[in-house]
C-alpha cells in the first residue's frame, strides 16, 4: 500500500508539473504576442547650427563626398543630380526643398531616414543632416 501511495503522489506531481509547464508556455506566448515593433523613433541629439551655412562651402562638399562621387546622384544617375554644377538647380526645380517647413523637405527626410532608407546608404550622418537642415532654415540660398 505504501508504494501505491507513492505512485499516486508521483502521478499527481507529474500532472502538476505538466499543468505548470502549460501555464508557463501559455504565458510566454501571450506576452510575446503583444510585443511588436511598430516604428523606430530616432532622437537627434545633434546641436542646432546657428552660424551661416554656405551652399558652396558646406553643402556641396557633403554631396560630393557622399552622393555624386559614388555615381548615384551624378549626371545620368538617380535624381536629383547632386554634382557641384547642377545640385542647386536640381534641388530647387525638383521641389526637394521646403523653406516654409524645413524638416518636411524631401532632401532632409531622405538624409535622416524618415522617408525611406537613409541617404547616403552608408548610414545617417547627424553632422551632415544638421548642416543641411540649417541651410534650408536659412532660406536654401545658392551662396
Amino acid at each position: 500500500m505504501h508504494s501505491s501511495l507513492q505512485i499516486l503522489k508521483h502521478m499527481i506531481m507529474l500532472r502538476n508539473k505538466k499543468i505548470m509547464g502549460v501555464i508557463l508556455l501559455s504565458s510566454i506566448v501571450l506576452m510575446t504576442a503583444g510585443c511588436y515593433k511598430d516604428k523606430t523613433v530616432l532622437i537627434d541629439t545633434t546641436e542646432e547650427i546657428t552660424r551661416p551655412v554656405s551652399f558652396a562651402t558646406d553643402i556641396i562638399p557633403i554631396f560630393s563626398k557622399s552622393c555624386s562621387l559614388s555615381g548615384c546622384h551624378a549626371s545620368g544617375g538617380k535624381s536629383p543630380n547632386l554634382t557641384e554644377a547642377n545640385a542647386f538647380t536640381s534641388l530647387i526645380t525638383g521641389n526637394y526643398i521646403n523653406t516654409g517647413d524645413p524638416k518636411s523637405s524631401t532632401l532632409y527626410l531622405w538624409v535622416t531616414g524618415k522617408k525611406s532608407t537613409p541617404m547616403p546608404v552608408g548610414g545617417i550622418n547627424n553632422d551632415y543632416n544638421a548642416l543641411i537642415l540649417a541651410w534650408i532654415k536659412q532660406g536654401a540660398q545658392n551662396n
